[in-house]
């Protein structure tokens, strides 16, 4: 596991760069930029690499982070797979096929489920164009911010190839099977303010200003309680539970909840008419 010897009692603010990513934790909220704005932060394996090492020190490392914002250097998101990687092209230097549906299960799947798992809410603040398999990696996130110049784009159809990274899961169940065909199958641009219309993101900001609008609601996350991490879990599974399954879900995570000093806190601050300190604990 990857660890970098600071505390947060010797920093408040740390800012390191990884494999083609910068990570900065400011308190409780970390924020991972993907660091290649030369090529469109294009998903190379060296940038997927940092990404997993980001996400290591978030959920192992000795800060008690409480949200985290994924966002793209320069004028885009990120382009999706980088296409001059080998893994990525028809077939390999000595002419075989190349298994690209095996380089998905080394390099994107373990991204996709630690995001999919981790302890804190997670916000994408898409800055640009978000193509293929990083369309995936946005939309895997609790909520999705994104720049009125802004575009998603369901690319893979363009190569030859299918979606990936959870597309084909999470785009239906966001915005239906008829809509989310149309956007597999003619792989055309979908802009921000109709992504927004549509319900496949959560709100549009001007370019300049939305990582200070993403921050404001991240830090609202990053003061709240510990339970937002039961919250998560519960939202995503519904997804594919049944009513009773889901009733279930609810009792256990609630018990979970019920054991937490923020749980206290919030009842005591509510008996007090004051505003509650939750600690993420």
């Amino acid at each position: 596991l990857y660890s970098v010897n600071i505390t947060a009692e010797e920093a408040e603010m740390i800012e390191m760069s990884l494999s083609d990513v910068i990570l900065k934790i400011d308190n409780e909220l970390a924020t991972i930029t993907l660091n290649r704005p030369d090529n469109l932060n294009a998903l190379s394996k060296e940038l997927l690499e940092g990404i997993y090492e980001a996400l290591n020190h978030i959920e192992f490392g000795e800060h008690n982070i409480r949200c985290l914002i994924i966002t793209g250097e320069g004028r885009a998101f990120s382009s999706g797979a980088n296409l001059s990687d080998s893994m990525e092209v028809g077939a390999n230097k000595n002419g075989f096929p190349v298994d690209v549906g095996h380089q998905l299960e080394l390099s994107y799947h373990p991204i996709m489920r630690r995001l999919r798992n981790l302890h804190c809410p997670i916000i994408s603040a898409v800055n640009g164009p978000c193509a293929g398999a990083a369309v995936g990696i946005a939309l895997s996130c609790d909520l999705i911010m994104a720049a009125r110049s802004s575009y998603f784009l369901l690319a893979f159809r363009n190569i030859g190839l299918v979606p990936d990274c959870g597309v084909t899961w999470i785009v239906p169940r966001l915005i239906g099977s008829a809509r989310a065909r149309e956007l597999a199958l003619l792989g055309e641009k979908l802009h921000s303010e109709k992504a927004q219309e549509w319900g496949l993101i959560n709100r549009v900001f001007d370019d300049e200003t939305l990582m200070e609008e993403t921050e404001k609601v991240a830090r609202k996350l990053a003061e709240g309680p510990s339970g937002q991490r039961f919250i998560r879990q519960v939202m995503w599974d519904s997804l594919d539970n049944n009513f009773e399954t889901q009733l279930d879900l609810e009792r256990q995570k609630q018990f979970q909840a019920g054991q937490t000093g923020d749980f206290f806190e919030g009842v005591n601050a509510f008996l007090e008419k004051r505003q509650a300190k939750f600690t993420g604990k």
